[in-house]
């Protein structure tokens, strides 16, 4: 059998989960292969998956998208590039449900732009396509001999018909103009590194975190599973041993139900299976089995090495000291996650519904491609998600503009003013929203003081206008998200300061130092004759933009003196995405909106000299000395934030949220 040896390999993809392995094991092995990496990095991309290469000599990464002719032209003539092994692609089959445009424009056209490049360079030796299990589509549960390479192909979702269309395409390349292709057909892969969409690293998230495992229908679905060290293996062999025009399945006999993963991952955590399984509505079609005939492979000696028990230990470990890999992964743990594709990160659309989905092209100047939303029969569509959004010129409501065009939300500023009933009717009229967030309001410029010698105008803002739109929103049927403060509340004898015990959402205020805090504490109260209102108890809101005027950060860091006194305070850059799927969820009610615990000003301009500027100094002063120095006094409290840490399990601690928010995306030190 004739070995291939490659000189300069072009891997697509492998800042992903499966490519990240080979390219780390080809550049560690052979150092005499050049590693040229092309990435466009998106959601479930990772630099840190290449950790291990990015010191080696033979190892270069090219940020960059497939479909970009120009570039990947570029790159096989500079490069000198003489193989390919393509694995870019869009993997996760729930999101193929939501968004299959995206799949055939990464599976489809970004295989045939890299095909129609080694047709005109001329250069490609190897050209080894990546391809699923899932092409073959379902297997019969009482089949005894698994697919084998020369098996129809019977795709069941979006996702797989795309990967088999890309391989009718390899297919033709190789056939009209000869091109060297070899494709592989693999199994699941389980393992370090993974993007938390698929189900192992999901449960073994979801049990780090303490929260059920959700299970599609029944649980009965069988796959079979290879840890991601065997898979890079095989590729290595199917490089060297391959054979032109072949097709390679990469699998395992062992086969287990989706059941028994739940339950093998509950077992190394301790956990009850009975009370920590929770079953969940199915996907629109969900393959009951995929099996695999692996002996053509086998033959040029591979084999899987790694049990299922070891590969589990293995991955969970892994997971377990590397909790932050991925950052904020909470949108992919829901049961039916669904990914907004869009250049520059990942966007969770957290709704379980099947609401339009916008891709955002590279270029500015081409036009959006629109995706529409699946039928499916005899099921009523939610409708689409529009958000009217009153303070435009604030600092949150421009915030949740910003968020809203992330994650692919439509949206739009209300133009009447809040006293202004017509106007608002108007604005309904028009805009016809699915939600209404209230961020407007009267704070005071520079600080609340402002309002103890406007009285009217506060009233006119903060008490009649926000129970104004309350009303109308009530009369249109429309939940309302009403951004109001934590600034009512001060310590006393039942909540004294540094006890640890918050007020919660149904005690009553005891705060009216400050006439500004007398007008949130009276409307909260009438907003609570409104089934319809969700009102969020903001405090001393925070952000990674340092240079903010209202930011608390930067508000103390240019005091000459500052009180020490710990208090509750909301994070925006984690709390604001949270409001939105509160109203995705339709939650209703009074909510303590801040981080569970407490920081005082101290804490947080000791952390600033730390990350920022460490030859900054401060003054402190007590509240009698601070009282000479205002016209009203300042709320200071701790809130209760279990409610809301209830809902999102994953919201951080006040100073984990400042450092992982704040701090360190600003650090100079």
């Amino acid at each position: 059998m004739a070995s291939y040896t490659p000189k300069n390999i072009l891997i697509t993809g492998a800042a992903g989960f499966i490519a990240s392995h080979v390219a780390n094991r080809l550049i560690r092995s052979y150092p005499d292969y050049k590693i040229v990496v092309l990435d466009k990095l998106d959601y479930c991309s990772n630099l840190k998956n290449l950790n291990p290469s990015k010191q080696s000599p033979n190892f270069k990464f090219v940020k960059g998208d497939i479909a970009s002719a120009d570039l990947v032209n570029h790159l096989l003539i500079t490069e000198g590039i003489d193989t390919i092994m393509h694995f870019a692609a869009q993997t996760h089959v729930d999101n193929s449900f939501g968004n299959s445009f995206e799949f055939t424009k990464n599976n489809i056209y970004g295989t045939h732009v890299l095909l129609e490049a080694c047709k005109v360079t001329g250069q490609i030796r190897r050209f080894i396509h990546v391809s699923t299990d899932e092409v073959y589509g379902e297997t019969d549960e009482d089949a005894l001999v698994g697919n084998h390479e020369a098996s129809q192909l019977l795709p069941t979702n979006p996702y797989s018909a795309t990967k088999a269309g890309a391989e009718m395409l390899v297919m033709a390349y190789g056939r009209s103009y000869g091109l060297p292709v070899i494709t592989t057909r693999g199994n699941n892969v389980y393992g370090p590194n993974q993007f938390p969409e698929k189900l192992i690293p999901k449960f073994i998230l979801l049990a780090m975190r303490g929260q059920v495992l959700p299970i599609h229908g029944d649980g009965s679905n069988v796959r079979s599973y290879l840890y991601c060290e065997d898979v890079a293996e095989a590729f290595e062999v199917v490089l060297h041993k391959g054979e032109v025009g072949h097709v390679y399945n990469i699998g395992t006999k062992k086969e287990r139900r989706v059941n028994d993963v739940a339950r093998d991952i509950c077992k190394l955590f301790n956990m009850d299976p009975e009370a920590n399984i929770k079953f969940v509505d199915n996907r629109p079609f969900n393959d009951q089995r995929y099996f695999l005939d692996d002996e053509k492979l086998k033959k040029l000696g591979w084999s899987e090495r790694t049990t299922w028990e070891e590969g589990l230990k293995k991955t969970m470990d892994w997971y377990t000291q590397n909790p932050e890999w991925w950052g904020d992964v909470s949108g992919a743990l829901l049961p039916h996650p669904r990914m907004l594709m869009m250049p520059g990160g990942r966007h969770f659309d957290g709704s379980e519904d099947n609401s339009l989905a916008a891709t955002l092209s590279e270029k500015p100047s081409q036009t959006h491609m629109v995706i529409p939303s699946p039928r499916s029969s005899g099921t009523p569509q939610k409708p689409s998600l529009k958000f009217l959004i009153y303070g435009r010129t604030g600092w949150i409501g421009g915030l949740l503009g910003k968020i809203c065009e992330k994650q692919g939300i439509a949206y739009e500023y209300g133009k009447g003013r809040l006293e202004d009933r017509s106007s608002l009717l108007q604005d309904i009229q028009s805009v016809k929203p699915t939600h209404v967030f209230n961020s407007a309001g009267v704070t005071g410029r520079p600080n609340v003081d402002w309002c103890e010698s406007h009285k009217a105008e506060t009233i006119r803002a903060n008490v009649a206008g926000t129970l104004t739109l309350a009303d109308v929103c009530r009369e249109h049927g429309l939940l309302m998200m009403n951004f109001a403060t934590g600034c009512i509340f001060e310590y006393d004898d039942k909540h004294p300061e540094g006890s640890g015990i918050g007020f919660k959402e149904e005690d009553t205020p005891n705060f009216t130092g400050s006439f500004y805090s007398k007008t949130k504490a009276m409307v909260e109260e009438l907003l609570k004759e409104f089934d319809n209102v969700c009102t969020l108890r903001v405090r001393m809101p925070i952000s990674s933009d340092l240079n903010n005027p209202r930011n608390f950060i930067t508000k103390i860091s240019r005091y000459n003196k500052v009180v020490n006194i710990p208090n509750s305070m909301t994070v925006l850059d984690e709390l604001l995405p949270i409001s939105i799927e509160m109203a995705k969820r339709n939650l209703r009610g009074v909510w303590n909106f801040t981080n569970p615990g407490v920081v005082s000003h101290n804490e947080v301009l000791e952390m600033y000299r730390d990350y920022i500027n460490p030859e900054f100094k401060w003054a402190n002063f007590t509240l009698e000395e601070q009282a000479k120095v205002i016209v009203a006094p300042r709320s200071n409290n701790e809130l209760d934030a279990s409610k809301l840490k209830k809902e999102f399990p994953e919201l951080l601690s006040i100073k984990e949220s400042l450092i992982k928010y704040a701090f360190e995306p600003n650090k100079k030190t």
